[in-house]
């Protein structure tokens, strides 16, 4: 499906537009296929950089001539808009999948392991079996027996790639806003366990909490 950027997009009860972000500049659109004539996922993850919670991931398979002006990188892009566009590719994807990876597991075989593994997870949730896999970074390990291309910068590059980061970044910040409640004082729904200045002081005043990464540098 070709989506017009001028125009709203009805999903359910809500109305949606696309030119949510009025700053957007006008870019190259993004590439369909590292491979063509394959049926192509694209995978990426969330969460490596912050001091708690866990690692996510999602794997994406777009269909043929998808096309959608505001997809890009998630990190380039306001939680507005991430949040409308997690809509659209959840509803207009082939198929997609979200992987997780426990805190505990993160301690056990160190973030970079537990990102691949999370891909894999994801992977796994697919209900089309890929014939080529993209992944966003220089690193990934052979899923199943299936051709793989590590592409850095691919979620400026691929949309299948950018459209796996916006569901791996939404799926997390979701968790993490839900996980706020339950351990308020961290700020988890705003700086979603990132390191910021105010959750490394909020551990200093309220010490560590159980979804806290303690193979990582907690302290101020």
């Amino acid at each position: 499906m070709i989506f017009d950027p001028n125009i709203s997009y009805i999903r359910g009860s809500k109305t949606y537009s696309i030119m949510a972000e009025r700053k957007i500049v006008t870019r190259a659109p993004l590439l369909q296929f590292y491979k063509a004539h394959s049926i192509e996922a694209g995978c990426d993850e969330a969460g490596r950089g912050p001091l708690a919670g866990p690692l996510y991931a999602a794997a994406v398979i777009l269909p043929p001539n998808f096309s959608l002006p505001m997809l890009n990188d998630s990190k380039k892009l306001s939680e507005k808009s991430r949040n409308i566009l997690r809509k659209i590719i959840e509803r207009e994807a082939l198929s997609w999948g979200v992987g997780v990876v426990s805190v505990e597991e993160i301690t056990e075989i160190n973030i970079l392991n537990g990102a691949i593994l999370a891909m894999h997870r994801a992977l796994e949730k697919l209900n089309i079996e890929p014939e080529h896999i993209i992944v966003d970074g220089p690193h990934f390990k052979q899923y199943r027996s299936t051709p793989h291309s590590a592409i850095v910068d691919g979620d400026s590059k691929y949309a299948s790639i950018a459209a796996a980061s916006i569901l791996a970044k939404t799926h997390r910040d979701q968790y993490m806003v839900e996980l706020a409640e339950q351990y308020p004082g961290y700020g988890w729904e705003k700086n979603k366990g990132y390191p910021t200045k105010e959750h490394r002081e909020a551990i200093a005043r309220l010490g560590v909490a159980p979804h806290h990464r303690t193979s990582f540098k907690l302290g101020l």
